[in-house]
């Protein structure tokens, strides 16, 4: 009988029990009803990253900046050489990039098989194109030379034909407009002429007023004539060899091609905008216009392994010098920094 009423005590428990915790989760429900609606709390927010990475003038690096001031053509008040010149000598580079791709300065080589070096974003965080007339930013070829930069830009990659080798890889002159944005260059003026020193081939702008060369004579970098219009180095070309190349992409201009260039310098000294027209009939359905910005490089700047290639040369004069000496190293075409336009072949790795 105890047995009997013990069990029972242990039923009855056991039902309490039960209907405690079946009873439980209503009371929960309960009083969740009672509290006030609320909403979760937003996760803390992250600092904004930028899109594509921070670019300074005289820093490190090919890609120096995006977008550039206009300098328009005006009075000159800055200092001048012996012989009345603006004086602009010195170490000058272009900002926003390298040959890699005329139109798309920032966009990497046109069907780069490498991904690492394809453009990253979107096209509008990039420089603008060096086409700065017409507004789409592209050359006006006529079909027949699309079509053979195309090809270019194809063949560049595996190069199985002599016209697919990017000319520099064979030391070439880099030609006009391009030796303008090849690495770091020099200008030195002397008394009735302006020369630029490329680390492949030099131009001489002749101001003396002389004519062109006979139409027969063709040359990498063409013929120059020039003259001053107050801070504006207007020059005259004619006489390309059509063999250059504007870029990796491939952009040319034929032997029968005329360019018509202005150098506007600010008169502080440190930028220059140049513009030049295209001119080229058998070429092109029109006249097109090229602007690329520059800037002055002094012994102020890091050295700089593309636009500013220098060291202090070694002094040992008696008079003490107001600034160093600076002794450009890469003037003369050793290329070196590897498979250049995929013909030399790298060490191999070990």
């Amino acid at each position: 009988m105890t047995q009997i009423n013990s069990g029972r005590s242990a039923l009855v428990s056991g039902l309490a029990i039960s209907v405690m915790l079946t009873a439980a989760p209503s009371i929960h429900a309960a009083d969740e009803a009672k509290k006030p609606e609320t909403k979760p709390e937003p996760a803390a927010a992250k600092p904004a990253q930028p899109a594509t990475k921070p670019l300074k003038l005289g820093g490190p690096g090919i890609e120096q900046e995006r977008s550039f001031p206009k300098i328009v053509s005006g009075k000159w008040t800055g200092p001048k050489t012996a012989d009345g010149q603006p004086d602009v000598q010195g170490h000058w580079s272009n900002t926003i990039a390298n040959h890699n791709n005329f139109t798309d300065p920032q966009g990497g080589i046109l069907n780069d098989p490498n991904p690492n070096r394809l453009a990253k974003g979107p096209r509008e965080e990039r420089a603008p194109s060096r086409v700065s007339d017409p507004v789409d930013g592209q050359v006006p070829f006529q079909p027949w030379a699309l079509e053979k930069v195309k090809a270019f830009q194809v063949g560049f990659h595996n190069p199985t034909k002599p016209e697919y080798i990017e000319p520099l890889a064979r030391c070439a002159p880099a030609g006009v407009p391009k030796s303008l944005f090849w690495h770091g260059y020099e200008i030195s003026q002397y008394p009735g002429y302006v020369l630029f020193q490329f680390n492949s081939g030099t131009r001489i702008i002749h101001l003396d007023g002389k004519p062109h060369l006979p139409e027969n004579i063709k040359l990498w970098n063409g013929d120059s004539r020039g003259h001053w219009e107050g801070n504006t180095l207007v020059v005259d070309v004619t006489n390309q060899n059509g063999k250059a190349l504007f870029g990796r992409s491939g952009e040319f201009i034929s032997e029968n091609g005329h360019i018509q260039e202005r150098y506007i310098f600010s008169n502080n000294g440190d930028r220059y905008t140049y513009e030049a027209v295209l001119t080229d009939p058998t070429v092109y359905t029109r006249p097109f216009t090229v602007t690329v910005p520059a800037r002055k490089w002094t012994a102020k700047d890091q050295p700089n392994g593309w636009h500013f290639e220098v060291e202090p040369a070694n002094y040992v004069g008696k008079e003490p010098l107001k600034e160093p000496i600076l002794d450009q190293y890469e003037r003369v075409c050793t290329e070196n920094n590897g498979g250049f336009g995929l013909v030399a072949s790298e060490a191999p790795q070990k």
